[in-house]
């Protein structure tokens, strides 16, 4: 472990560049359409633990070298995959799917703007984070394969695929094999991705890459089982959105299916997981194993 390494300051530092970067990178509220550019900075901009992009710069962490052409790939990959996660959320959100009128400890986007708005939201952040990698100043293969990474966690057999699977289980009984299917491409995808990003803008190796994704998926599950741990037990001033929508949705979680003392040690058992895939990177990984243990412990 790295005595000298303080996450509180990483965090700090790492959120920092985040919000700076979605600053730099997000189309002005001003530019025409003014109202859309001003629903998608609010959708963006509008708060959140950030853990995707700290998990894209921790992971971006970990190669031989760091220079300006590969914080720049970093702050990018950083900014897309926060554009697909924020995408997600105002559709997830909408009468449509979840039907929540509290996001983030303020109002939704359909609420503070209205509903065919906060479509066009969600689609416009989708293809700037595209736009976004696609414009980066680095090896073309690293663009390609940055791309490829997040169209396939973002896809139908990906995050938009999970939330189809989810939004038919409604009311209906899956085993923990179809939830932890379910959840794996519902939530983990994007944070999967994260990780992937930030190996490839830092060239990482097959082992490597293989040891985040092993990190990643244990990961993954961890945060949505303790989504559903909060979610049960939490109020909505804590979690900054509307609690106990899963149980009233009649919504299969780890906690209806498995209980919560279940739940709760499962997610510490991934934990543990996700930090020994990170043996062989060394006192490099310590933001990685921090996350992990901020992701688990969040709530507590």
């Amino acid at each position: 472990m790295n005595k000298h390494f303080q996450f509180e300051d990483w965090v700090r530092i790492h959120s920092e560049q985040t919000e700076l970067a979605l600053e730099n990178l997000l189309n002005a509220a001003n530019v025409n359409p003014a109202r859309l550019h001003e629903a998608m900075r609010y959708a963006a901009q509008g708060g959140g633990k950030r853990i995707r992009p700290l998990l894209v710069y921790a992971a971006g962490e970990l190669g031989a070298n760091s220079d300006a052409q590969l914080q720049a790939t970093l702050d990018a990959a950083a900014v897309a995959i926060e554009c697909i996660h924020a995408y997600s959320l105002v559709h997830d959100d909408l009468p449509c799917m979840d039907d929540d009128d509290l996001r983030r400890g303020r109002p939704t986007v359909h609420k503070a703007f209205d509903e065919a708005t906060a479509l066009l939201v969600g689609d416009a952040l989708q293809t700037r984070a595209f736009e976004i990698l696609a414009n980066v100043q680095c090896h073309a293969d690293t663009r390609l394969a940055m791309i490829s990474a997040l169209a396939f966690a973002s896809g139908s057999r990906g995050m938009a695929g999970g939330q189809a699977i989810d939004l038919e289980s409604v009311g209906k009984k899956l085993d923990l094999a179809g939830l932890k299917q379910m959840h794996a491409m519902k939530t983990g995808a994007l944070l999967s991705c994260s990780v992937q990003l930030g190996g490839i803008a830092a060239k990482l190796n097959s082992t490597q890459m293989q040891d985040l994704a092993n990190y990643a998926e244990a990961l993954g599950l961890a945060f949505q089982i303790v989504d559903d741990v909060l979610d049960a037990t939490a109020d909505s001033q804590t979690l900054g959105k509307t609690a106990g929508k899963d149980a009233a949705n009649d919504k299969p979680t780890y906690v209806t299916l498995m209980g919560l003392d279940y739940a709760k040690k499962a997610a510490k058992d991934l934990q543990e997981t996700a930090i020994a895939s990170l043996d062989g990177f060394g006192s490099k990984a310590q933001a990685l194993i921090d996350l992990a243990l901020l992701v688990v412990n969040r709530g507590k």
